[in-house]
């Protein structure tokens, strides 16, 4: 697939209002019991690794995509990634990353900022492939990364990263790419509308909400 350079997307005034007025925070999902080892593990749904499971460390504000969203998700994607180029940033578990191997990514960049987390991202990715990078998810953006084809945002809610996320990620979205967004609810549609974006799919696990979004024409 040739890869042509991407036009750059500033932060709008909608989206950075996010940082400045954050609701109650909220962390993805049910909370992470120390105590009970099977909640720092998670399964691959799909594909050639199905049923493998993926541990992680518990870490405050690690929260992976549950097995329903995932499966509602790659559906959107239409099950197989075949010859696709994908990042996971915020990549935490790596849910999202090994699961779009094991449906035949050809490429995934899995993007993470924890000491921890990125190394067992490692151990993970000796197993499966991808290649693991520690950065901060918004400077890795900035960096010479090129062009994907599907892009994972999924930052810790508390922090409330999403805009300067997306206005980055536009910039590194491969034409005809999609992003796939969680977020606590505080992005409407007409937000994201206003930052060039169209929202394709949504829906709602609990407090998180989850959409895939493409560039809307302009």
């Amino acid at each position: 697939m040739k890869r042509r350079s991407a036009t750059p997307v500033s932060l709008t005034p909608a989206l950075s209002r996010l940082r400045e007025s954050p609701r109650s925070a909220r962390i993805k999902g049910a909370k992470v019991s120390l105590r009970d080892a099977h909640a720092n593990q998670v399964r691959i749904i799909g594909g050639a690794h199905r049923g493998r499971k993926l541990t992680f460390p518990a870490l405050p504000g690690l929260r992976p995509t549950p097995d329903r969203v995932r499966e509602t998700l790659f559906n959107w994607l239409g099950q197989r990634l075949d010859g696709l180029r994908c990042l996971d940033l915020f990549a935490g578990s790596g849910a999202l990353g090994f699961e779009a191997l094991s449906r035949g990514a050809a490429e995934v960049v899995l993007v993470e900022r924890d000491a921890k987390a990125c190394a067992g991202l490692k151990k993970q990715a000796a197993l499966l492939g991808g290649q693991v990078v520690r950065a901060d998810g918004l400077a890795y953006l900035k960096g010479p990364a090129g062009l994907f084809d599907v892009i994972f945002i999924d930052p810790p809610f508390a922090q409330r990263l999403w805009g300067e996320a997306l206005a980055l990620a536009a910039t590194r979205l491969a034409p005809g790419g999609k992003i796939y967004l969680e977020h606590d609810g505080s992005l409407t549609p007409a937000m994201l509308a206003e930052g060039g974006w169209r929202v394709w799919r949504e829906g709602r696990a609990g407090q998180s909400h989850f959409c895939l979004l493409e560039r809307a024409a302009s």
